[in-house]
């Protein structure tokens, strides 16, 4: 096949894919243009979730008339002049790429007033190809108009994700943009609703309260640290406000929001042995240093970035965070006196419990039984495994966490959160099943605030939701009133049962009501069962027990971990060398 220069409509819409993934994509450019314009309003309203309309307005300097067709044109910039200036970048866009990448794949208007122009000036771009400039009136500042993304390459439009999806990722990336730049005033509306709206008088922690809720904005720790050239602001949450999901892990260079695994590994490097596997903290992080130390110009979307010395940074971003962690909430110590003659230093750790190292050569009958390894029987020719558990003795608690247990053959240890789990999915899912959920009405209604864009999400699937003995409604932007919960659930947080319904969700996930009824009630037994670290009284330990030796599936929480380990008599013996040298 010879080779061939490829058209310019083919050229822009490759250069097009690179930098106009999905609708997020062109509101962030948009976005940045504005901020590098100098403006102190942005407006964005959406429709059909990005693919009908982007609508992107500000009150920045404008682009004046006679360059106009030129900022419509590609690797047209004002931003950069010499391949020198690569390296001292202190504006979001540089490339030249953004208006003209949107304009190959869209129906584009861009209608921009400088302040000494008496009228304004439009342009329309229709798949690459730009119409006359006409003068018109407008205000200063500029409105870009984009409109039917990705008409013209329809396999595009078939990667795009579900509507919720795509508006999630939207009201994500503003509320980003807004917390970085808190003087400068954000709206955002989808359709005729208003999703968020920023004062811009500069205060980070009334945008974290507008975006959280109040209880969440006052919890958020500050951070502020200086050393050398880097300089670390922003907010962290505590140890006890945590997420599922890595979603809310924000940072920000020098204005730019980036993705890094380094200042990620950095964050969560911090958080070392104060949370518990699987939770992540919520952080709005802003490092500034010098544009000599960092290139932005990795990637067509600016989103990641090359540190000079990137194992200073990681060092400086994990001591910030873990200072700010200590000085808010200090680590707690112990006597030494409380542990006797038993104390051993720090310098030297043990690991109390059990040490299975004496029987690393053991047998599979000899290891502790768990769901994993449990003995199993032969139904019609199919292995299943036995779920039923015998009649247990309670013994007590350890360490506020495990329940200990003796049966006929051996010893039991429950973990009281996974054990409570499975005890409340399975009266949950049996309730649904006859369509007898009671509800018992809060004396107070629970007000809740969440982020727009679970927000959204929540509001389309209250219907499914009030099936499960929830009465919930909207109260306001982003916010919602509990005003019932399943009678099950009494003396739990209503709010935290919301929150569970929604933060766990990724971005590839379905929207609610495709969900499986049983996830859903999953998600729901998982953040209200009684946790680890919770005492328990005998006759709570006692119920429990009782409760989980009901269940149809005893030995596993819905979500599939193990609730007991089981330390059969024969394996105990043997541990002990009651039954000969091993």
């Amino acid at each position: 096949m010879p080779i061939r220069l490829l058209s310019n409509e083919v050229a822009s819409q490759i250069a097009a894919g690179e930098v106009v993934e999905r609708p997020a994509s062109v509101v962030k450019e948009l976005i940045e243009n504005s901020l590098d314009a100098g403006a102190k309003n942005i407006s964005v309203e959406i429709e059909d979730a990005g693919k009908v309309l982007i609508e992107v307005a500000d009150d920045g300097h404008g682009i004046p008339a006679d360059e106009l067709e030129l900022a419509a044109s590609r690797h047209a910039t004002s931003k950069l002049f010499r391949s020198d200036d690569l390296f001292h970048i202190q504006t979001l866009g540089f490339r030249g790429e953004a208006l003209a990448s949107i304009g190959s794949v869209s129906q584009m208007t861009m209608t921009s007033r400088v302040e000494s122009a008496k009228e304004g000036a439009r342009i329309k771009v229709e798949g690459g190809i730009a119409s006359k400039v006409e003068k018109v009136g407008a205000p200063v500042g500029t409105l870009v108009r984009v409109e039917n993304l990705f008409y013209n390459v329809p396999a595009r439009l078939k990667f795009l994700k579900t509507d919720v999806t795509e508006r999630r990722a939207i009201d994500s990336l503003v509320t980003r943009y807004a917390l970085a730049y808190p003087n400068v005033r954000f709206k955002v509306t989808d359709g005729k609703q208003v999703t968020l709206q920023t004062a811009g008088d500069g205060d980070r922690r009334a945008i974290l309260a507008a975006l959280y809720g109040v209880d969440v904005a006052k919890q958020m720790l500050e951070v502020m640290s200086d050393e050398e050239s880097f300089r670390l602001s922003g907010f962290i949450s505590p140890t006890s406000l945590t997420r599922s999901n890595r979603r809310e892990i924000t940072f920000f260079i020098n204005g730019r929001w980036v993705q890094d695994s380094a200042l990620n590994a950095a964050l969560l490097q911090a958080y070392h042995t104060l949370l518990m596997v699987g939770r992540y903290p919520l952080t709005t992080l802003f490092l500034d240093i010098s544009p000599e130390d960092v290139d932005v110009n990795v990637h067509p979307t600016k989103a990641e970035v090359r540190f000079r010395s990137q194992d200073k940074i990681f060092s400086f971003v994990q001591r910030s965070v873990r200072k700010a962690l200590l000085a808010y909430t200090p680590v707690p110590t112990v006597s030494p006196q409380l542990w006797g003659s038993r104390y051993v230093p720090q310098s030297e750790p043990r690991e109390i419990g059990i040490d299975w190292s004496i029987a690393h050569d053991q047998t599979a009958d000899d290891r502790p039984q768990t769901v994993e390894n449990r003995p199993s029987s032969t139904v019609n020719g199919q292995e299943s495994l036995s779920t039923n558990v015998p009649l247990l003795r309670l013994i007590g608690q350890i360490g506020a966490t495990y329940i200990v247990a003796e049966g006929p053959d051996g010893l039991y240890l429950i973990d009281q959160h996974a054990a409570h789990e499975r005890v409340l999915f399975e009266k949950l899912m049996a309730q649904r099943e006859n369509k007898n959920i009671p509800s018992q009405s809060l004396l107070s209604p629970e007000v809740v605030t969440l982020p727009p864009q679970s927000a959204k999400m929540l509001t389309e699937q209250l219907t499914a939701l009030n099936q499960f003995g929830f009465e919930v409604e909207e109260f306001g932007t982003n916010t919602f009133q509990i005003r019932a919960m399943p009678v099950l659930f009494s003396g739990g947080d209503p709010s935290m049962a919301l929150k569970a319904l929604v933060e766990d969700f990724e971005e590839d996930e379905s929207p609610l009501q495709t969900e499986i009824e049983a996830k859903i009630a999953g998600r729901v037994c998982k953040r209200l069962a009684v946790k680890a670290g919770q005492v328990l009284t005998s006759e709570e330990q006692k119920s429990l027990l009782n409760d989980l030796e009901a269940c149809q599936n005893p030995r596993t929480c819905p979500h599939g971990r193990p609730t007991m380990i089981h330390l059969s008599v024969d394996m105990l013996e043997k541990q002990f060398g009651r039954k000969g040298a091993r």
